[in-house]
C-alpha cells in the first residue's frame, strides 16, 4: 500500500449528477449513504447499502477517488490505494 495517494490527478471540479444514487433511483430502490466520484460526478450508494453502487462504479470505470456527500461529512477515499485522501 502506498504511503500517500497516487491518484490525486484524477480529482476534478465536479458536481453531483443526481440527488441520490443514480442506479438506485432508476431501480426504485433505497440506499444508506451517498458517495460521489471525484472524476465524473457519478453518485452511488455506499458499501453499507445493499447495492454498493459507488464501489461498483469504481470497478467499472477505475475512477479511484470518491467523496462522501452526506451532510456534515467531509472526507475522501481512494479505492486503489485504500486510504483516506486530503
Amino acid at each position: 500500500m502506498a504511503s500517500h495517494c497516487t491518484h490525486l490527478d484524477q480529482i476534478h471540479n465536479v458536481k453531483p449528477k443526481t440527488r441520490g444514487c443514480e442506479e438506485c433511483l432508476k431501480m426504485g430502490d433505497s440506499w444508506v449513504h451517498l458517495r460521489m466520484c471525484l472524476t465524473c460526478g457519478h453518485v452511488g450508494c455506499c458499501d453499507s447499502s445493499k447495492n454498493k453502487h459507488a464501489t461498483k462504479h469504481f470497478h467499472a470505470t477505475r475512477h479511484a477517488i470518491m467523496q462522501s456527500v452526506e451532510p456534515g461529512e467531509d472526507w475522501r477515499w481512494c479505492y486503489v490505494d485504500e486510504m483516506m485522501v486530503e
